[in-house]
């Protein structure tokens, strides 16, 4: 005589939903890899912004975001009393995350990199930073400090394809020096344009409004330098630094490019 099968039918019915619970619940109802509590599946995948072929002329690739709500970064250098410069890195949308580095990409977070004269210098976890004279020396000397933002998984925050960065000079006066009675520029920029390449790459430098600005242009060959809305123009004889001085009263973005070979060498934002 057969046995009812029913209730055998019933026992494997239940297992089976009881599996499909316990697994739906591991992570929204999908597998997941494991990531930070709080983090979502995109940011635990390193797919904020979008992922951009070119690189920000190290080796790392551009990771672009929209222009509202990205990370910023101003950079102010002084001389150090016994040596070197301290550097100050002032962010904004972005914090450091020097626990999480190597790890996914996760909006408004990472590192800062400093770069003279476009050669990589430093790795940077926080707002300040000593940069002792020798390791200047040993990068090879230079003037033009670049401070870049990175995300954790290295790759370079960009917006409308330019990584974020800010840049200033370095400057070899003794700190007494600096003191003069007569003021200097709030914020210098020194840029070298050379077989068609510009150093640093370009970038933006955030300028408050009614600051004093001073580009140091130098190009291996002869152009013509023009601030876009503020209307400045100088000429570019080839092998000769050029100082175009000026006062940002006016509050936007302003590019500066070279007229004749149409290169994009920085972009000023005002507030």
């Amino acid at each position: 005589m057969l046995r009812n099968p029913r209730p055998v039918a019933a026992a494997v019915t239940v297992l089976t939903a009881v599996a499909l619970v316990f697994g739906a619940s591991a992570c929204g109802g999908r597998a997941t890899t494991h990531h930070k509590p709080g983090t979502s599946h995109e940011q635990a995948g390193g797919s904020v912004g979008r992922l951009l072929a070119a690189d920000d002329g190290s080796g790392s690739r551009l990771r672009q975001v929209d222009a509202e709500g990205a990370p910023g970064v101003t950079v102010a250098v002084r001389p150090d009393s016994k040596d070197g410069w301290n550097v100050r890195l002032s962010v904004r949308n972005f914090r450091f995350t020097p626990d999480s580095v190597g790890g996914a990409a996760l909006p408004g977070r990472g590192h800062a990199r400093l770069f003279l004269d476009g050669r990589p210098l430093a790795r940077v976890y926080g707002a300040w930073f000593h940069l002792p004279a020798s390791l200047v020396r040993a990068a090879g000397g230079g003037s033009g400090l670049t401070a870049r933002l990175y995300a954790d998984d290295h790759t370079a925050w960009a917006v409308h394809s330019t990584p974020v960065q800010a840049t200033a000079s370095l400057t070899t006066a003794a700190p007494e020096a600096s003191r003069s009675a007569t003021p200097g520029p709030d914020t210098t920029i020194e840029i070298t344009v050379s077989h068609g390449r510009v150093s640093p790459a370009p970038g933006r430098t955030e300028i408050k409004k009614g600051r004093t600005v001073e580009l140091r242009v130098r190009s291996d060959r002869a152009d013509a330098l023009h601030v876009h809305g503020y209307d400045k123009e100088a000429r570019l004889p080839a092998g000769r630094t050029v100082t175009l001085t000026f006062t940002a009263d006016r509050s936007g973005l302003f590019e500066v490019e070279t007229h004749e070979s149409g290169l994009l060498l920085t972009q000023l934002v005002v507030r």
